[in-house]
């Protein structure tokens, strides 16, 4: 089962390195373990699969989590890392909630391909919306409808 932690102290010279698992213990590991050594430094996000060697606790299977993994959803810049779960649902909502044009801020292309001819409506009438929400480790939680992304698409983005 992998675990999350973060790389506490790394001895370059001598190949190793210690990361504070999830639970606060810190586990020995050694950069033969490790997928992307290039990216070893301290403070460093890891995922890694936890076992005992005859020292104590240790990790392999290291992976290093790049910094620059970002990702934009409708103009909110999210960094993977800081996503704690996601989750795609569909709440009814009156056909008249459109999106609120002050805040549409797409491209002029993906505009045309996205609106939808509008049917004639009947006030109060209600119509399925796919939504995603996204809870990030500070507790914020970001909610984008259909109308506004690509619902397939990003969550393809955050299963990486």
């Amino acid at each position: 089962m992998a675990m999350n932690g973060t790389i506490t102290t790394w001895f370059q010279d001598k190949g190793f390195g210690f990361i504070k698992d999830e639970n606060g213990d810190n586990r020995y590991f050694h950069v033969i373990k490790v997928a992307n050594p290039e990216l070893i430094k301290v403070k460093a996000a890891v995922s890694f699969e936890p076992t005992t060697n005859n020292k104590g606790l240790s990790a392999y299977n290291v992976k290093v989590t790049p910094e620059s993994k970002y990702i934009f959803i409708a103009n909110e810049r999210l960094k993977l890392t800081s996503i704690k779960s996601w989750l795609v649902y569909t709440e009814e909502e009156p056909v008249e909630t459109r999106i609120d044009k002050e805040n549409a801020v797409l491209s002029v292309g993906m505009l045309m391909n996205s609106i939808k001819p509008k049917s004639a409506t009947k006030a109060g009438e209600m119509r399925p919306v796919k939504k995603l929400a996204i809870t990030t480790f500070q507790g914020t939680t970001l909610i984008f409808t259909e109308d506004e992304i690509d619902i397939d698409n990003t969550a393809k983005m955050l299963k990486v």
